[in-house]
């Protein structure tokens, strides 16, 4: 499976090793998560990943082998900040953006 910067994909963690996460991406493919780039690395309140773990992710690097993967929010808003996929989360249930209403 190819894929592309920015593209987000739901994950299965396959493997764990100190550097990172070996993982498993939803409709083919694999990837990799770096230490710093799973929330555990920054908050002592999440469980470092696991086996089995389901993580949401944003391709940081597709160019690598496996590609380079984020499970941070940050990274995920940012990638939907530069693609202007954040614009959709900002409509309202009737479609309509907030500076329409009146």
């Amino acid at each position: 499976m190819k894929v592309s910067t920015h593209q987000e994909f739901d994950v299965t963690v396959t493997a764990v090793a100190s550097v990172g996460s070996k993982v498993a991406i939803e409709g083919g493919g694999i990837g990799f998560i770096d230490q710093v780039k799973h929330p555990s690395w920054w908050d002592v309140n999440v469980a470092p990943p696991q086996i089995g773990d389901r993580l949401h992710v944003v391709v940081l690097d597709p160019d690598r082998e496996p590609p380079r993967l984020s499970a941070l929010q940050k990274d995920v808003d940012i990638a939907r900040r530069l693609t202007g996929r954040d614009a959709a989360a900002r409509d309202t249930q009737d479609g309509t953006s907030p500076g329409d209403r009146r």
